[in-house]
C-alpha cells in the first residue's frame, strides 16, 4: 500500500488535473465545442484513474486494518457517496499500466504546453513585427501623401509662374512693337527733318551762288557797255577756253562706273531689305517681288520725268544770261551736275507711291501701305536721277510679263523652271545704256506665263482704305516742299 501511495505521489496526478483544468478554463471561449467536449473526455478518464487507484489503496489499507478496521468510516462516509448513484467500473488496467499512462498523459500535456508557449511566442512576435510593419506603412503612406501635397503645391506655383510668364513676355512683346513703331516714327520724322535741313542747306548755298552770279552778271553788264577792242579780240581769240571742258564732262566716267555699282548694290543690299520689310505684311513671295519689281521701275519714269522738269526751269533760268565760252546745254547740265542736291526727291516718291496704288498687276494688306517703301523709292529715285545726267543716260530696259526670255538681258532665278521659254513676271529690271546691257536683270521663267499675265492683267485694281501713312504722303505732296520753290525761283 505505502509503495502504491509513493507512486502516485511521484506521479502528482491531482496536479496535472488541476492544470488541465485552467488550461481548459483559458481555453474554453476559444477553441470548438468537440476539443471541449475531448478535453473534458480527457479529464474524466484522468479522474477515474486517479479514483481507481484510490480505491486501490482504500482496499490495501482496509485488508491491512482487518476485518472490523475502518468499518465505521466506511458506513458514514463511503457508503452514503456510492449511494448516490455513482457507480465505478472496475478497471480491468493494472495499477501500473494506469500509472505509466498518466505519466505519457504528463508528458504529452507539458509538451503541449511547451509548444503552445512557443507558439504563443512566435504569434507575439510576429504580432510585434506586424504592428512594426504597420507603423512603418503608415508612415510610409504620410510621406507619400506630404510628398503629393508638396508637388500639388509645387505644380500649383509652376502654373501660376507660368501664366505670369506668359503675361510678362505678352506684355513685353507689346511694348517692344509699340517701341519699334514709335523708333519708326521718330525715323522717319527725322528723314523728315534731315531733307528739311538739307534742301535749306542747298537753298542756302544757292542764294550764295545766285548773289555771286548776279555780281558777275552785273559786272558783264558794266564791261558790256564799255567794251575793249582788245579785250573782244582776246576774248575771241582764246582757243583754250573755248575748248575746256565743263566739271560734268570731267567726271562723266567715274559718275557712271559709281552709278552703276551703286545699282548693283541696289539689288544686292536695299532690295532684299525692302523684301524682309514687305514678307512681315504679305506672305506670297511672288507679290513680293512683283511690288519690289514695279516700284524700282517706276521710280526710274518718275526720276526721268523730274530731270526733264529740273532741266527745262534750269535751262530758262540760264539762257537770260549764258555768255561762257560752252554751250547752253553744256552749262545747264553742268550746273545739275553740281546741284544734284536740289532735286526734289519726296515728290517723285509721292508720285511712285500713287502710281503703285492704281497698278493691277499688285495687291497690299489694305491695313498697311506702301509708304513702307519710301526708303527704298528715295534711294532708286536718286540714283535714277544721277544716271540722266551721264551721255548716253542709263535706263532699265522694257519689260512685260509673258515676254520671251532674253538671255543677254536676265538671269533665271533660282526657283525657275529652265526649260519655259517665257517670262512670267521680273524681279530685277536689266541697266541699259544705248542698246548694250550693262547689268543683267533678274526674272522668273515659268510653263503657261503668257495665259498667267493674262489673267492677273484682267483682275480689277482693288480699292485701298486710307492709312495714316497714306494720308500723311498725300498733304506733304499736297504743300509745297522748299526744293520746289527754290527750282521754281531758278
Amino acid at each position: 500500500m505505502a509503495e502504491t501511495l509513493r507512486r502516485l505521489v511521484n506521479t502528482s496526478s491531482f496536479s496535472v488535473l488541476q492544470d488541465k483544468l485552467e488550461s481548459w478554463n483559458k481555453d474554453y471561449h476559444v477553441i470548438s465545442c468537440d476539443q471541449n467536449l475531448n478535453r473534458c473526455c480527457e479529464l474524466v478518464e484522468l479522474t477515474s484513474k486517479v479514483q481507481g487507484q484510490l480505491f486501490t489503496i482504500l482496499n490495501l489499507t482496509a485488508k491491512e486494518g482487518g476485518h472490523y478496521a475502518g468499518v465505521e468510516t466506511l458506513k458514514s462516509r463511503l457508503l452514503p457517496w456510492l449511494g448516490t448513484c455513482f457507480t465505478m467500473a472496475t478497471s480491468t488496467v493494472t495499477p501500473d499500466t494506469s500509472l505509466n499512462l498518466i505519466q505519457e498523459s504528463v508528458e504529452k500535456g507539458k509538451r503541449i504546453r511547451e509548444l503552445s508557449l512557443s507558439h504563443e511566442c512566435d504569434m507575439q512576435k510576429m504580432e510585434t513585427h506586424l504592428s512594426s510593419t504597420r507603423q512603418q506603412l503608415d508612415s510610409v503612406k504620410q510621406e507619400l501623401a506630404d510628398a503629393q501635397l508638396e508637388l500639388d503645391d509645387t505644380k500649383n506655383k509652376s502654373a501660376t509662374t507660368l501664366l505670369a510668364t506668359e503675361d510678362e513676355i505678352l506684355q513685353l512683346r507689346a511694348e517692344l512693337q509699340a517701341a519699334c513703331d514709335e523708333a519708326e516714327l521718330y525715323k522717319r520724322r527725322l528723314e523728315v527733318q534731315e531733307d528739311y535741313e538739307r534742301q535749306v542747306r542747298v537753298l542756302r548755298e544757292e542764294v550764295s551762288y545766285l548773289t555771286a552770279e548776279k555780281a558777275l552778271l552785273q559786272d558783264r553788264l558794266v564791261r558790256s557797255r564799255s567794251p575793249s577792242p582788245l579785250l573782244r579780240l582776246s576774248r575771241s581769240s582764246s582757243p583754250l577756253r573755248a575748248d575746256s571742258p565743263t566739271r560734268a564732262q570731267l567726271t562723266s566716267s567715274s559718275r557712271h562706273a559709281r552709278l552703276v555699282s551703286r545699282f548693283s548694290d541696289l539689288y544686292a543690299l536695299e532690295r532684299l531689305e525692302a523684301e524682309a520689310l514687305l514678307r512681315r505684311y504679305v506672305s506670297d513671295a511672288e507679290t513680293v517681288q512683283r511690288i519690289i519689281f514695279i516700284a524700282t521701275v517706276e521710280s526710274f519714269q518718275a526720276a526721268k520725268l523730274a530731270y526733264r522738269q529740273f532741266k527745262l526751269r534750269v535751262r530758262k533760268s540760264l539762257s537770260p544770261s549764258h555768255m561762257g565760252p560752252e554751250t547752253l546745254e553744256d552749262a545747264v547740265v553742268d550746273y545739275i551736275v553740281r546741284n544734284l542736291d536740289l532735286y526734289d526727291v519726296q515728290a517723285s516718291v509721292t508720285e511712285v507711291i500713287s502710281a503703285m496704288h492704281v497698278n493691277p498687276k499688285i495687291a497690299f494688306p489694305p491695313e498697311v501701305d506702301f509708304v513702307l517703301l519710301s526708303s527704298f523709292i528715295r534711294e532708286v529715285c536718286q540714283v535714277a536721277f544721277a544716271m540722266q545726267t551721264l551721255d548716253p543716260p542709263l535706263e532699265v530696259a522694257f519689260s512685260s510679263d509673258g515676254e520671251l526670255y532674253n538671255e543677254n538681258k536676265y538671269r533665271r532665278s533660282y526657283d525657275s523652271e529652265f526649260t519655259a521659254p517665257m517670262v512670267v513676271y521680273h524681279v530685277w529690271p536689266a541697266l541699259m545704256e544705248d542698246d548694250t546691257v550693262l547689268v543683267k536683270g533678274e526674272a522668273v521663267t515659268r510653263r503657261g506665263a503668257l495665259w498667267r499675265s493674262r489673267s492677273r492683267s484682267a483682275s480689277p485694281v482693288r480699292s485701298r482704305s486710307g492709312s495714316p501713312a497714306r494720308n500723311l504722303v498725300s498733304s506733304r505732296s499736297r504743300s509745297p516742299s522748299p526744293g520746289r520753290l527754290s527750282a521754281s525761283r531758278l
